[in-house]
């Protein structure tokens, strides 16, 4: 999943980045409106949390560019004020979910995971490809009713991968819904995960290599 932070609050931002990425979430941040506004212009995300309250360009004006732009990029909309009335104008300007300050860090990762859960088309609870099966809520794979532990990278790689139901996904693609802003487009980050995570889930192998295009899980069937 990729997530773009949008809070001017240094610390708050940069300790959500943090407890997300441990959640195997690829996060970006913008500490402004404005920088928000570029980045989510350029990069596509799956959920952006956006604190209401933003210096410049305001929360509410960046949720509705973000909302009127054609994307299936979800918003939750952090604010300070947990009233009903704030509440459903929040809602009421375009954001899928709205979470007040201060909130427990398991119920933002919980709020983030059922939105990516709604993006358009639906990616559903389990994903499954024969006798492979992975469990995104409960962070676990497994392949003949045997656990493969996998590092965060391996298993975001392998959940896009399930997700694209068979369609071919390629590493630039991956680059951008595994890692961050900060990773390094022309190294061979994704082919080395890939190779790594191959041999991690044993034979037959499940991944396959488009030559020219990328990577794909055969749909079941």
């Amino acid at each position: 999943m990729r997530v773009l932070i949008v809070e001017d609050e240094r610390a708050l931002a940069d300790a959500l980045a943090r407890g997300l990425r441990r959640e195997g979430m690829a996060v970006d941040i913008a500490y402004d409106g404005s920088s928000g506004q570029e980045k989510a212009a350029v990069t596509r995300y799956d959920v952006v949390v956006l604190d209401r309250d933003l210096p410049g360009l305001s929360g509410d004006e960046l949720c509705a560019e973000i909302v009127s732009s054609p994307t299936t990029t979800r918003v939750l909309m952090l604010t300070a004020s947990g009233t009903l009335a704030d509440k459903v104008d929040g809602l009421s300007r375009g954001a899928d979910d709205y979470l007040a300050k201060p909130f427990d860090f398991p119920e933002l990762v919980a709020r983030l995971r059922a939105l990516a859960r709604r993006a358009t088309p639906a990616v559903p609870p389990l994903l499954v490809a024969g006798d492979l099966e992975l469990d995104p809520a409960r962070r676990t794979v497994r392949r003949s009713d045997r656990p493969v532990e996998l590092t965060r990278k391996e298993f975001g790689v392998l959940e896009v991968l399930l997700g694209a139901s068979g369609a071919v996904v390629s590493s630039e693609e991956l680059l951008e819904r595994v890692w961050d802003e900060n990773a390094d487009p022309f190294t061979t980050t994704v082919r080395v995960t890939v190779m790594t995570l191959r041999k991690k889930l044993g034979e037959p192998a499940v991944i396959e290599t488009v030559v020219g295009a990328g990577y794909r899980v055969p749909a079941a069937g």
